[in-house]
């Protein structure tokens, strides 16, 4: 029934947001680098964020320096939805929230402080690609189930952290999911950058609790799917001397939805699905072995790296076609 209850209070708090969005002209306009082509109203990821407090005032703030952190790093990305920060800010406000994480955590000791320090480069980098990675209809929404049903799964047969927590996010990401789980241009809302960064942070904090629990660093492959398609991108974009902080459309998703013209939410739902593949395997079929586990995590970084690399190697030249009509 408290569930029921958070539930309403989260669609209540998103329909409120898209009210006042609509009256402060928080919108998204596309552009030569966009998958849409109508205004959408942007931020609607800020719904996980209003979870993540709406949970802690609830169940006595049992976290509250990952909550300073989501609220820090959503905070400053909420900003720039709005108006635009310089890309130094929002990474020092990035790696000051990661750090509040971490502290959270227990992870920020002096005798391992290059340990701490590469993991906090990770994580941050982590963090953008899972922004960097939103941008179709339903993508966020529905790759951030794929995670986080298979953490609360984990969650009743190892007790790392609140299962509580795992299902108020759920439930706001179901929110949000209602309005951009649709198909091109019937969109009510976008993520926004408030949205990504704050549900990178959730998911980033949770497989935290998770690996620390279990000393297994490779319960990060619930996120290999958006790891695989958003490092191989970016290296194509080196090699090709693109300045990585320009947006663009070569992620294999940006691809199948535009150059393919595949439907927003089979787009999404493809990611969804392999992602949900690989960890319920994590989960159910594996046994209970670390060296198991590194195995199987190189085989599937292996096979998706292959199946990525086909792709782009069969349909890249269409978004090359695509650039040259730009230029005309």
């Amino acid at each position: 029934m408290l569930y029921l209850l958070i539930f309403v209070v989260l669609l209540m708090a998103e329909l409120i947001y898209f009210r006042l969005a609509d009256k402060c002209n928080i919108i998204d306009k596309p552009n030569q680098r966009s998958s849409h082509s109508k205004v959408v109203l942007r931020g609607g990821g800020v719904i996980f964020l209003v979870g993540t407090w709406v949970w802690s005032c609830l169940y006595g703030f049992q976290y509250p320096w990952m909550l300073a952190a989501v609220t820090l790093a959503a905070g400053i990305s909420f900003v720039d939805d709005i108006h635009s920060l310089p890309d130094s800010l929002r990474l020092v406000a990035q790696f000051v929230a990661m750090g509040l994480m971490f502290y959270q955590l227990d992870i920020l000791h002096l005798d391992m402080w290059w340990i701490v320090l590469l993991a906090l480069i990770v994580c941050v980098g982590a963090t953008n690609i899972i922004n960097f990675m939103d941008g179709v209809n339903g993508i966020t929404g529905g790759y951030s189930l794929a995670v986080l049903v298979p953490l609360l799964l984990m969650n009743r047969k190892i007790q790392f952290m609140e299962s509580s927590f795992l299902i108020v996010a759920i439930l706001s990401v179901v929110v949000f999911c209602l309005f951009n789980f649709r198909p091109k241009n019937r969109a009510k809302c976008f993520a926004g950058d408030v949205g990504s960064i704050g549900i990178a942070f959730i998911l980033l904090f949770s497989i935290g609790k998770l690996v620390i629990q279990t000393g297994d660093i490779t319960w990060l492959s619930f996120l290999v799917v958006y790891g695989v398609d958003g490092c191989l991108t970016i290296c194509h974009r080196i090699m090709l001397h693109e300045n990585l902080g320009e947006a663009h459309r070569k992620h294999a998703y940006q691809l199948m939805a535009n150059e393919l013209n595949m439907s927003h939410p089979v787009v999404s739902l493809v990611y969804m699905v392999l992602q949900l593949a690989v960890s319920l395997v994590m989960v159910y079929a594996l046994p209970d072995r670390v060296l198991v586990h590194w195995v199987y995590l190189g085989i599937v970084i292996a096979l998706l790296a292959v199946v990525y690399l086909l792709f782009m190697r069969k349909y890249y030249h269409l978004h090359e076609r695509y650039l040259e009509s730009l230029k005309k």
